[in-house]
């Protein structure tokens, strides 16, 4: 590092809990641990709604303290000139924006300041991206950032070439604490954790168990909260799986919720590379996912070896694997004991210190 302490300013339009929320946190605690003066800025705040914690290392600006409801010009507007203005205040040496909005406002409000811009994409570029607004911010205002951060290479060929070069392939980190914890596989439970929204598709998934309930006395739990949770509370009425499907709401303790299961599935639509299988992985729970766009978890599950991948939206196809891992315990050993090893390369230390070379390499020109 350099003599002079450089200012790392993050901004996200929340901390409420998702993987990138997550993921800035834990960026933003490590920049201050190594160091760094660090700020994290968010658009919103929801009374009432859990956020990740941050340490007293790092400063904390909410735009909004309560989330304002207005049209998308005026509220980009306005969080422009929000940013603009802590900007000018605080005179970051980078600037590290994540998702569409962010990475769009974060570019308008740097204009003339001298401070460098790094963007980052967590999804499928094609869903984060949609339409002629979404073109402009990916393929007109980020490539004048001075890098990005994917965590595919789906998601980076979306891009202009002009991004790509100065880009880097940068996965999520996983907390020590996963590793820590030893699967069994004791409990007769098929798990599940994310967000209740479309994206995640749990209706494919409980389609899928619906298939294969009558033939086993495991259950599926799903833990997360979303929209969704109605319509999905319905449909499993409605296939008579009350009791067999349970939808568990958040946990405060995901890794003691899940380590007793028999497997994680994911069935989602679209993603960059989820957290949660992630740590599921860490873990050495035997996992199913979609291979799905975005590309995330065929960068991280080999079919077959640490893991199995499924066509989108296939129903008959993540039945068939579930009973695949229910009716093979010594395969589905295996694939958990393959999954925690290739899980090593998503350890804090390793990641954080991609990011750390990389907003070096960036300042340094």
């Amino acid at each position: 590092m350099a003599d002079r302490q450089r200012t790392v300013m993050l901004y996200c339009n929340s901390l409420h809990k998702g993987g990138a929320e997550r993921v800035f946190a834990q960026l933003a605690e490590r920049f201050a641990d190594c160091g760094y003066r660090s700020i994290l800025v968010t658009s919103f705040a929801d009374p009432g709604r859990e956020e990740y914690p941050l340490p007293p290392t790092v400063k904390r600006y909410n735009m909004e303290p309560e989330r304002v409801i207005q049209s998308r010009l005026k509220r980009n507007v306005s969080r422009i000139a929000a940013l603009r203005k802590i900007l000018k205040a605080e005179k970051p040496d980078i600037l590290i924006s994540c998702m569409q909005e962010p990475n769009f406002r974060a570019m308008i409000a740097t204009r003339g300041l001298p401070v460098k811009r790094l963007v980052s994409v967590c999804n499928a570029a094609e869903k984060e991206y949609p339409g002629k607004l979404g073109a402009f911010v990916g393929k007109v205002l980020m490539p004048q950032a001075e890098g990005c951060v994917f965590q595919t290479e789906e998601e980076k060929r979306w891009f202009p070439e002009k991004l790509q070069k100065k880009s880097r392939i940068i996965m999520n980190q996983v907390s020590d604490s996963f590793f820590d914890v030893q699967h069994t596989g004791a409990r007769h439970d098929l798990v599940s954790v994310g967000r209740l929204t479309a994206q995640k598709n749990q209706a494919l998934m409980i389609h899928a168990f619906g298939k294969i309930a009558d033939k086993t006395e495991d259950n599926l739990l799903i833990y997360g909260a979303g929209e969704l949770r109605e319509e999905l509370e319905a449909l499993i009425t409605s296939l008579g799986l009350t009791g067999r499907v349970r939808l568990m709401g958040l946990s405060s303790d995901v890794a003691s919720a899940i380590k007793d299961a028999r497997c994680f599935i994911l069935s989602s639509d679209f993603e960059g590379v989820p957290n949660a299988l992630l740590e599921a992985m860490a873990m050495g729970l035997p996992c199913i996912a979609t291979d799905c766009l975005g590309g995330g978890p065929a960068m991280v599950i080999k079919n077959g070896v640490s893991g199995l991948l499924t066509p989108v939206g296939n129903m008959e196809a993540l039945a068939f694997a579930m009973r695949r891992v229910l009716q093979n315990p010594a395969e589905a050993e295996s694939m958990g004991r393959a999954a925690r090893e290739a899980a090593e390369r998503f350890r804090p230390d390793a990641v954080f210190e991609d990011w750390r070379r990389y907003v070096e390499d960036i300042l340094n020109g």
